[in-house]
């Protein structure tokens, strides 16, 4: 771990307006007016709802059209959140869910939240986020956009950065990102493939839209890690991007950031060496972007191991004193703990060798970093001992298990990290690509030096193979940009479609068997990342599709962005199955104007299709002889496979480095309702009613609100919000939500009384949401119970 610093294209201009400080709120003033603060803590310092009182919780209200992947935000006795068919930003009463205001038209918004602004006085109330790599404000107290900020009321996200400039390519953060003072810390998502874009951290001004600095997450010539990547890396090196969560140290003006793999996941014959700055903890100054430290879990990553969750600051005890600490909950399953200000571990992290593969041309780390402190919070191995006997078939249970025996696996209690890849044969990856801690699933009490982390256990068995990569073989031809439409990939897809989907979701993308939702303008409801978590993962009936490759999916939602040619592709936002919506207080609609791009760079946006699937041409000045063949592997995640619990929620003592307590994160209704004590069930062997419980819900990556009062709030993916006791983890209470949700909880306290809101979909016959757990926020026929967003409160 080094700390040499060095500033990175940092802009003197933009400085001087950053430097100013018009005004903005401190982090004592947003926590007096009950603002979350910029520490991604998620604590709440209430003290209205108790131990003693927290079992009579009823609902207060609910929103029916609220987005359950959007985390909804509090100020000023308003909550602020997406709904009406996921396109529409809207303002609600804080004490009664009714609507203030509505922007429609924003379809393509940032899809898991949005940041909120205030100046001192109060006056300036300010909505950030973005749409369609296009940066821009809404006023929070009139719902229209604000035309001053960036130029007619946008900032291009992908002018400055390598590859995006000048095309179509949607490289604006799936996450809100950090404000501190009067400036914006954003990440970003471009891809996954070779010749995406770097992850680039970028800040910008809140009043003007003006660029403060960039740090390239990717070294260039002469930039501190720039020896860790091959000399030419920078110019086709993409990812080691924030596409999760980050943190803010306001006093210090600190900003933690959290980076994932470097491309292509699972292939790195064209990047060796460690890969700087990808799978690193970064801190940077967020005044200048300057480099303070870092620390990287994972080196040359090959196993899509990205650093998501947010990284929590706590106060704890160590060896007598009171440390500032920072803690950053990996996909690995370790809670990696360092001082704030140094970045130096808290606890010995041990550099331990690690098996090499063969994969041709590949490059292995020698050893990798593992925590000698706290305990891992989720299971590191797997062996055909944890193939899950409750929800396969006994053809499915044997043929797993017998699979895992012949994998490549590692031995002892963490022999499932790092095993290497091989082609064309399996290799067992535990807590896999899809495991451990991912979004929005870690909080803390800051100073009891608590922290909380709700981890997923699914093993993903990689199988690595053999094709020629589509980007090299265009830049052999000499072919376009990055913004065409790629036929050959839209081809693909409707192979791959007809292979894996079309016996259920029908040919003419209409359901082929009763239960099955229709795929008729699915671009507009679920994200291509969405969709590979469904794939990978499988919803409620569906089982997930284990041997179908990341290619494939990609290709898959390129062939359904076609097909459904009034959906926005990469938006992740549209219109759901329901009943119309009724009138509402529409104040604006579409956001602030966007430009048009200039003829030659191919005109209109096709998000999703050519943008995120390496579909750039090769570096011209860059000899890609050698790379005329590369090696993918999909995701091959397989969730209801692993033996339960499938999630936990976890809670760290750093006092001690202990784990206080662990529990199962909810139940799993499937594996409840179909559970034998001796083996799989099927006609021959009846399943048993009596069941098991404490399984925890498959993938349940939810977030959790934690209060002064010693309570920690979350909604379970098995349609029940809880809230556990942070000394015990004893469940306290449970309240009734229809489904499970992606985002994060709000709490906040309005004209006296507290109130929790949880964002669930709804559930009806045959729906998205119903067979898939999906997006949905059109209002239902028939629904289950409350959905959208739900607010509970104690009772007047």
């Amino acid at each position: 771990m080094k700390s040499t610093s060095r500033t990175f294209s940092v802009t003197a201009a933009a400085l001087t307006v950053a430097t100013v400080c018009l005004g903005a709120l401190t982090a004592a003033q947003q926590q007096s007016k009950g603002l979350p603060g910029a520490n991604s803590s998620n604590f709440r310092p209430f003290n209205q709802i108790t131990k003693a009182n927290v079992s009579q919780l009823q609902m207060a209200w609910f929103y029916p059209y609220g987005a359950p992947t959007f985390s909804p935000v509090y100020a000023n006795n308003m909550v602020y959140g997406l709904g009406r068919n996921n396109s529409a930003l809207v303002a609600l009463d804080a004490t009664t869910g009714k609507e203030v205001w509505v922007h429609e038209g924003l379809n393509g918004i940032t899809s898991k939240g949005i940041n909120y602004w205030e100046s001192a006085d109060g006056k300036d109330r300010r909505l950030i986020f973005a749409v369609d790599s296009f940066l821009q404000e809404i006023d929070a107290t009139t719902g229209k956009s604000i035309l001053s900020f960036g130029t007619n009321g946008i900032t291009d996200m992908r002018v400055g950065l390598p590859r995006a400039e000048g095309t179509s390519l949607r490289v604006m953060p799936a996450s809100p990102g950090r404000i501190w003072r009067n400036t914006i810390i954003f990440g970003g998502q471009a891809g996954e493939q070779i010749m995406t874009p770097p992850g680039d951290i970028r800040a910008y001004d809140v009043l003007t839209g003006k660029l403060v600095w960039q740090f390239h997450t990717v070294p260039r010539p002469g930039e501190f890690g720039y020896e860790t990547n091959p000399p030419d890396g920078w110019k086709y090196i993409g990812g080691a991007n924030n596409w999760g969560e980050m943190s803010v140290d306001d006093e210090r003006g600190i900003v933690y950031i959290p980076t994932g793999s470097a491309t292509a996941d699972f292939w790195g014959a064209d990047r060796h060496g460690q890969n700087l700055f990808a799978n690193s903890l970064l801190a940077l100054d967020v005044r200048t972007g300057k480099r303070l430290w870092h620390f990287q879990t994972v080196h040359h990553d090959l196993w899509d191991l990205d650093n998501v969750s947010a990284p929590q600051l706590v106060t704890a005890n160590h060896n007598g004193q009171r440390v500032d600490v920072v803690a950053l909950a990996g996909k690995t399953g370790f809670l990696y703990v360092f001082n704030r200000q140094t970045g130096a571990p808290i606890w010995p992290i041990e550099e331990r060798p690690v098996m090499k593969g063969e994969v041709p041309g590949e490059w292995y780390s020698p050893t990798q970093p593992f925590p000698t402190k706290p305990p891992a919070f989720a299971r590191q191995s797997f062996t055909e001992d944890d193939v899950n006997p409750n929800l396969l078939t006994k053809e499915e249970y044997e043929a797993l298990k017998l699979r895992v025996r012949n994998a490549r696996n590692g031995t002892g209690p963490q022999g499932g990290l790092f095993v290497p890849t091989q082609l064309n044969g399996d290799s067992i990856s535990m807590p896999g690509n899809q495991g451990g801690s991912n979004w929005g699933t870690t909080a803390g009490d800051p100073q009891r030096g608590f922290v909380f982390v709700a981890g997923v256990n699914q093993v993903a068995v990689l199988r690595v193979n053999d094709i020629e990569d589509p980007a090299l073989a265009q830049g052999r031809r000499g072919g376009g940009g990055g913004n065409q439409v790629n036929m050959g990939q839209v081809n693909q897809g409707q192979r791959a479609f007809a292979q894996y989907c079309a016996a259920c979701h029908g040919a003419d993308l209409k359901p082929a068997i009763p239960g099955v939702p229709s795929l008729l303008g699915v671009n507009d409801r679920i994200d291509e990342e969405s969709m590979r978590v469904i794939v990978s993962e499988g919803r409620n009936n569906m089982r997930p599709i284990l041997d179908v490759t990341n290619e494939d999916i990609r290709a898959i939602y390129a062939w359904l962005t076609v097909m459904n040619p009034a959906g926005r592709g990469g938006a992740g936002r549209g219109r759901g199955a329901g009943v119309p919506l009724p009138p509402g207080p529409v104040v604006a609609s579409g956001g602030a104007p966007k430009p048009a791009l200039p003829a030659r760079y191919g005109g209109p946006f096709f998000p999703g299709v050519g943008g995120t699937t390496g579909n750039m041409p090769w570096p011209t000045d860059v000899d890609a002889a050698k790379l005329t063949k590369r090696y993918q592997s999909g995701y091959n995640v397989m969730a209801t496979s692993t033996k339960p619990p499938y999630t936990t929620i976890t809670a760290y003592d750093l006092n001690t480095g202990d784990i206080k307590w662990q529990v199962p994160n909810g139940d799993d209704p499937a594996t409840v309702e179909r559970t034998t004590t001796g083996g799989p069930c099927d006609a021959a062997v009846p399943c048993t009613t009596t069941g098991v419980h404490d399984t925890g819900g498959v993938g349940a990556r939810n977030g959790m609100i934690v209060t002064g009062t010693g309570l920690l709030f979350q909604n379970g993916k098995d349609g029940w919000a809880r809230a556990y006791d942070v000394d015990t983890g004893k469940v306290l209470w449970k309240g009734k939500t229809a489904g499970q949700s992606i985002g994060i909880p709000e709490m906040y306290m309005s004209n006296g009384r507290q109130y929790i809101v949880f964002m669930s979909p709804p559930v009806t016959p045959g729906s998205v949401a119903g067979a898939q757990g999906g997006g949905n926020s059109a209002a239902p026929v028939n629904p289950t119970g409350p959905y959208g967003y739900i607010a509970f409160a104690l009772p007047r």
